[in-house]
């Protein structure tokens, strides 16, 4: 029987991809000033990749195998080039606070592929609602009129919709794609992958024209570093690591946290609009978000006790007749 994971690093690692994640909005509005966005993002992830990658495979057993690549390029290339690289090109057009309320829905694209995958059971009454109100804030949020008198970029809108889904169907493939032992070394795997895609991406889209090392500010290094070290390798390595340890659904919970830190810190620091449209949207989004989550909990739970049952009632027998 499998251990269950340590309590305290579940608590840790939920709070790292809660509080950390959520800031890293703001980290990104303020990097992509004076950094052009897939460079900037390529750059974090290569620096992070190298540093897991180099330190964990010291300690793996063997070696990856080329399956185990072939998978990383392909989550490191839907979670990072996919679902990363639409925010930071995004938050060229909408504030760090919209961005992360849009890709809130993330769970509902879960629910969605899990389904038409045929890995997931068809959505129940709960969950449906939990889609419906989840799509109806974001429709809401960027719905005619805009907030505060300005509309949302509707670019800016399809390019964060693009890459919810784009993280939602690489964290589904992850659960049974061929991994190396330890989670670290896989994350190492993923972020090399989908930091050369992203550098491919700036060399496509012209960006390394677009850096002048002279116009570079101390904000934007600084939120570099912090997009690195807190955001690449403590929240993605503990979000990767629980997608191991914890159903996707409860892992997914991060989703209605993050745009509330999010707002909360753009609203603070960066003197982001906050307006009543935009706190009745993200009170509808993260209550759908919420309904799903907790249906999907439910669901896994008495899947579960369902498929102990006969178990037990088989175990019975034979210990009476031992």
């Amino acid at each position: 029987m499998a251990r269950s994971p340590d309590r305290a690093k579940v608590i840790a690692a939920f709070a790292a991809v809660y509080i950390i994640w959520g800031s890293t909005f703001l980290a990104i509005f303020y990097a992509i000033q004076t950094l052009p966005p897939f460079l900037m993002a390529a750059v974090r992830f290569l620096v992070a990749g190298t540093l897991l990658f180099a330190w964990s495979l010291s300690r793996a057993p063997r070696r990856p195998t080329r399956a185990e690549w072939r998978s990383a390029a392909i989550v490191g290339t839907l979670l990072l080039m996919g679902g990363n690289g639409a925010v930071v090109w995004a938050e060229q057009l909408v504030p760090s606070g919209i961005a992360a309320l849009l890709v809130a829905v993330t769970p509902c694209w879960m629910v969605l592929i899990d389904w038409l995958w045929g890995s997931g059971a068809r959505p129940r009454v709960r969950t449906v609602a939990g889609l419906a109100l989840g799509f109806g804030g974001i429709a809401l949020l960027v719905g005619p009129s805009g907030m505060a008198g300005a509309a949302i970029h509707p670019i800016g809108v399809l390019v964060l919709m693009a890459g919810s889904l784009s993280w939602a169907a690489g964290s589904i493939y992850s659960r049974n794609a061929p991994s190396p032992p330890g989670a670290l070394l896989y994350t190492g795997m993923q972020m090399l992958a989908g930091g050369t895609v992203l550098l491919l991406a700036g060399i496509g889209t012209g960006e390394l024209g677009r850096v002048v090392l002279s116009d570079v500010s101390l904000r934007s290094i600084l939120a570099v570093l912090y997009l690195i070290f807190f955001g690449a390798i403590v929240g993605y390595t503990a979000y990767v690591w629980l997608l191991r340890v914890v159903n996707a659904a409860t892992v997914s919970t991060y989703a209605y946290v993050n745009p509330i830190v999010a707002v909360l810190l753009g609203w603070a620091i960066a003197g982001e609009a906050f307006t009543p449209r935009m706190a009745i949207a993200a009170l509808i989004i993260v209550s759908g978000v919420a309904l799903i989550t907790i249906d999907q909990q439910r669901q896994g739970v008495g899947d579960a006790q369902a498929e102990d049952r006969p178990s037990r009632r088989d175990a019975e027998p034979q210990r009476r007749r031992g």
